[in-house]
């Protein structure tokens, strides 16, 4: 009633109003208006709602302007008061709801839309195309089909949408069917039928459509959005040979593109997406040729290229090009901290941290993750707290790689911690399931490991399996261990390569040797694992423990590559158990020579002929020690002062 007496008090005012004066007044609101839009334009809502509340005259594109601001913020409470508010709308209005509750992705919200779409007094083919796209992103397919064969009129844009739409429910034969139907196409619904095609992996009838559009309505400058999607998916399948080959089809321009409009040419995004192909397949010499010819490099070319030599850890031509980059942003920054962190160098990571203009959340995520994968616990825990005190919220990646240092300090205390800044910060994805299980079994509280595992929804991934498995094995409970890996397998998870390291542990811990050696073939024969030296030690323990020495051997001797110092201690420790000192000597002496300068395998050596009291070879053994200037390693305790 108040609106309604306030759009009619001003209705009269404006009646009285000369030409002259309505002309001004149009003049301001148009005026106000342009500036409303702009600051909704810049993101600015609540100065925005500021201006709107104390305006005192409004009309639709008024109303509209706000209500769009909030449907960009998908703000769709506050929209839809306003819009409910509004003295009178147009289809504008309407259509804005409609786009808001579309683009969500949830039934609730598109039904809402749909009710908008009913109660529409008159509707134009945007409304339509926003509820087809609608339905389609939500893969409500046949409500999408039964609304767009019931159009009283479509456009192509109708047509891209029904397209789009079963391309992003998989269904490429009909987005095909529904292509080749369409009466009329422009450059959009090419570029929207090759992109599809890419994203559901039919990169031969990509191409083979895009030549045959280019072939019969020319090659103009709107199909290079479409070459530069298939040079990506040339790249992201391997096929670098195949994107290059497109690439070089493309025309080159070697003058600064200027005013060059409608040719078909290379833009900067063909460039950097061929870059990419190249540092993607490890080829940094065709990436760096390509990137020294063009002409316009954006800030997408350059940190490609120097990404491209951090995941080479060429570090040294990766600075070359930050030094020669014109505006390093955020991200060259980060790939400079990531890659000394990667080689190692902390102290040069943290420098280039602290020289950033500005740090952002990625940027604190690398350098607490360089900390961590180098080992540097106490490093990463230092910077985490600066992290928290300089007011950034931790996301899953920083909690995530902080569970990971209090697995490697097995500091449960710390790790509890954690948990409960997990609890309060943020909704636990997998991952950061996967590192409280890992956590707690490290530190040995599998009760709680077990915990958080059942809590996991099904299937659960094999990273899970992995660390209940390895939690068991590493703690002593073998049998519960070899447990989890037949119901892991009942459960048609695949095992990996780190599930078998724990398996043939808590068979070398439980002592189950013919358990041991058909988990080891079971690796090849039904998994297509190649054993590594960690599997080999592991059984090779295990095997000799059990005085089976003529077997240790054989496997040590057919291994694939040499035998390293986990084998021949294994094999030393064992021989030392059973007191076999013919072969402790050649277990001993290939000690020597992997560890020259240890002490332990002479020592142990010369114990084992001193028990068997062969002086003459435990002389030999000491002399070796002498001759070799081993020096025998200083044993040393520690004292608690608090108790003395």
């Amino acid at each position: 009633m108040v609106l309604r007496r306030s759009l009619l008090n001003s209705l009269r005012f404006s009646s009285t109003l000369t030409p002259k004066a309505a002309s001004s007044k149009a003049n301001d609101l148009y005026a106000m208006n342009k500036k409303l839009s702009e600051i909704v334009r810049t993101g600015k809502i609540h100065e925005a709602r500021s201006m709107f509340d104390k305006m005192g005259e409004r009309n639709t594109v008024t109303w509209n302007s706000m209500i769009s601001g909030h449907v960009k913020r998908r703000e769709m409470t506050q929209a839809r008061k306003l819009f409910d508010e509004m003295p009178e709308r147009d289809i504008v209005s309407w259509n804005l709801m409609i786009s808001g509750y579309a683009s969500y992705l949830g039934n609730k919200f598109l039904e809402e839309g749909k009710k908008l779409f009913e109660q529409m007094p008159r509707r134009d083919v945007v409304s339509w195309n926003t509820m087809i796209s609608g339905y389609a992103k939500s893969g409500r397919m046949d409500e999408a089909i039964r609304l767009f064969e019931s159009m009283p009129e479509r456009n192509v844009v109708s047509w891209n949408a029904m397209v789009t739409g079963f391309f992003r429910n998989g269904d490429t034969l009909s987005a095909t069917q529904y292509f080749e139907r369409m009466p009329e196409r422009d450059s959009a619904s090419v570029n929207a039928f090759v992109s599809g095609l890419v994203q559901n992996g039919e990169l031969d009838e990509a191409a083979r459509v895009l030549i045959e559009c280019g072939n019969r309505d020319g090659w103009s400058e709107d199909l290079i959005p479409s070459c530069n999607t298939l040079i990506a998916g040339y790249g992201q399948k391997g096929r670098v040979d195949d994107a290059r080959r497109l690439f070089n089809q493309i025309p080159f321009n070697s003058v600064q593109a200027d005013g060059r409009n409608g040719v078909f040419e290379r833009n900067v995004v063909t460039w950097n997406s061929m870059i990419m192909c190249h540092v993607k397949a490890g080829d940094i010499l065709s990436a760096r040729e390509l990137f020294d010819q063009m002409v316009d490099k954006d800030t997408i070319s350059w940190n490609t290229m120097i990404n491209g030599y951090v995941q080479i850890l060429d570090m040294e031509e990766a600075l070359n090009l930050f030094n020669m980059m014109p505006k390093p942003d955020n991200m060259s920054w980060n790939s400079m901290i990531s890659g000394y962190a990667q080689m190692g160098k902390l102290e040069l990571a943290r420098d280039y941290f602290e020289m950033m203009p500005q740090k952002h959340l990625v940027s604190w995520n690398t350098l607490i993750a360089g900390y961590e994968k180098n080992e540097d616990y106490k490093g990463a825990i230092k910077f985490f707290i600066r992290m928290l005190g300089e007011g950034e919220k931790p996301d899953r990646h920083t909690l995530s790689s902080v569970l990971s240092v209090c697995t490697g300090l097995v500091d449960m205390q710390l790790g509890m911690q954690i948990h409960q800044l997990v609890s309060k910060t943020v909704i636990p994805d997998v991952p950061i399931q996967n590192s409280l299980i890992t956590m707690y079994s490290r530190c040995g509280a599998l009760v709680e490991s077990r915990t958080i595992f059942d809590e996991l929804k099904s299937p659960k991934d094999v990273i899970s399996w992995n660390a209940m498995i390895g939690g068991y094995a590493s703690h002593g409970f073998a049998l519960e261990a070899l447990g989890f890996f037949e119901l892991m397998k009942k459960n048609k998870v695949q095992p990996t390569y780190i599930t078998f390291i724990s398996v043939l542990s808590a068979c070398r811990h439980a002592g189950l040797v013919d358990e041991g050696w058909a988990y080891f073939k079971s690796m090849v024969s039904e998994y297509g694992i190649e054993p590594g030296i960690e599997h080999y030690a592991s059984l090779i323990d295990n095997v000799a423990r059990h005085g089976q020495f003529e077997e240790a051997m054989d496997l040590i001797m057919s291994m694939p590559f040499e035998a390293d110092k986990e084998v021949w201690g294994a094999l030393l420790g064992a021989c030392r158990l059973h007191n076999n000192v013919e072969l402790a000597r050649v277990a001993a002496e290939a000690l020597m020579r992997l560890e020259p300068e240890s002490s332990a395998p002479y020592i142990l050596l010369y114990n084992m002929y001193a028990e068997a009291e062969q002086w003459d070879a435990a002389a030999e053994v000491r002399e070796m020690m002498e001759k070799n200037n081993i020096r025998k390693q200083t044993a040393y305790s520690s004292i608690d002062s608090s108790c003395c």
